[in-house]
């Protein structure tokens, strides 16, 4: 498993491109900007999938030109997936407005995922896990067989994501933390949508935001 992180647009937001070296597919996480910087990096890919862990803009600003990008020099076109209950912010342009910023160009999504479904990259098996309180629409990519997660923002090195934005919520967040995440192994290592990886153990220990009372 290859896993390259592309720090990108106006938020400095970890785009994730991870492929699987046997077969040559891979996945973009999170193409929150500088598109061009993201298809020079999956030149050598066939990217199967295009994928959204919430439709907040700062994770979303890419969507249309590597989708555009992508489809126009591979054969199969990769898809762009999201959460059900992220598809409504995701074609209004993911709250860009709130903060008196120009929305970017909608791409609808392919495929909409639950919790619990799973997507196939090469030998590599995303198994999607339903994360909600930093937006109704978060999810987490658990990756069981390399012992890893890519979880957005919900949860980061030693923080957690905001929740004072339209659809987030503390009790909710707290709840996804340690119902779900907090459930995986303590050597997993947490990918987030800002800043450096980290483990589960860690957060568990040193976080110190997730042992208060929602």
């Amino acid at each position: 498993m290859v896993i390259e992180t592309l720090v990108v647009g106006l938020l400095q937001t970890n785009c994730y491109l991870v492929g699987d070296e046997e077969t040559g597919k891979g996945a973009i996480i999170d193409p929150g900007g500088d598109a061009e910087v993201i298809l020079a990096a999956a030149r050598d890919w066939h990217i199967e999938y295009v994928i959204d862990t919430h439709a907040h803009f700062d994770h979303i600003l890419g969507n249309h030109a590597v989708l555009t990008g992508l489809r126009e020099r591979q054969d199969k076109p990769p898809l762009l997936v999201a959460h059900p209950q992220a598809i409504p912010l995701l074609l209004a342009g993911g709250g860009a407005r709130w903060f008196g910023l120009i929305p970017p160009p909608a791409a609808h999504p392919d495929l909409s995922v639950e919790d619990g479904a799973e997507l196939s990259v090469g030998q590599l098996a995303f198994k999607v896990l339903h994360t909600p309180g930093h937006s109704p629409g978060s999810i987490t990519l658990y990756v069981a067989a390399e012992g890893v997660a890519f979880v957005g923002d919900v949860l980061f090195h030693e923080g957690v994501g905001r929740t004072d934005l339209p659809g987030g919520s503390w009790s909710t967040l707290l709840k996804s933390v340690h119902q779900v995440l907090f459930a995986l192994p303590d050597e997993t290592r947490l990918y987030p949508g800002h800043g450096p990886p980290t483990t589960v153990g860690h957060e568990r220990r040193n976080n110190p935001f997730v042992g208060r009372v929602a």
